[in-house]
């Protein structure tokens, strides 16, 4: 809920933006808030991940699928994510949240996302996501019926598939015990 008013501000402002396809590359310009930042003065490590929902935000909505979604009831959640930093992105200072999807598998649609400032890539995460609609995956053909048809060339880095397994944890349905 931290962002809620900035994410309110997005899902408005982003509607007046020029519009993309769902395939393009979104950048969204930024400056580094008071409230992104921690006693080091720097956008906080767990604050990236909810500046990045804004990025996913703007792709989806200048590229109309937003609106689209919501009226059929699908909810975007992230299933898994890694991020890698460089430098900090110090308070005030502007940058921008570019966000791409690189792929889809059968389970997930892959974004890639970076925090660049000043030319430069200063964090860079990868995030496999999902849409649900009461409590159930949204299928591929569903989602790719809304939004068109995968690019041509568009293909999973297979490190991505091989990292997926690898942080994967069992399915809502299934038995997880907690285990030390």
């Amino acid at each position: 809920m931290h962002l809620i008013f900035r994410t309110l501000w997005l899902l408005f402002a982003s509607r007046r933006r020029s519009p993309l396809s769902i395939w393009d590359v979104s950048s969204l310009p930024m400056r580094a808030l008071p409230t992104d930042v921690d006693i080091a003065v720097h956008i906080n490590n767990g604050m990236y991940f909810s500046l990045m929902d804004l990025g996913r935000f703007d792709l989806m909505v200048r590229a109309g699928v937003w609106q689209r979604m919501r009226r059929k009831g699908w909810s975007p959640v992230v299933a898994a994510q890694t991020i890698s930093y460089r430098k900090s992105v110090k308070l005030w200072q502007p940058y921008t949240i570019e966000t791409r999807i690189i792929g889809l598998d059968a389970k997930a649609i892959y974004f890639e996302q970076r925090m660049v400032a000043d030319g430069e890539v200063y964090a860079r995460a990868y995030l496999a996501t999902r849409l649900v609609h009461r409590g159930r995956p949204v299928t591929n053909e569903e989602i790719l019926a809304e939004v068109g048809p995968v690019p041509e060339g568009l293909e999973l880095p297979e490190w991505l598939h091989e990292w997926r397994a690898q942080v994967a944890l069992p399915g809502s349905r299934s038995h997880a015990p907690h285990e030390w």
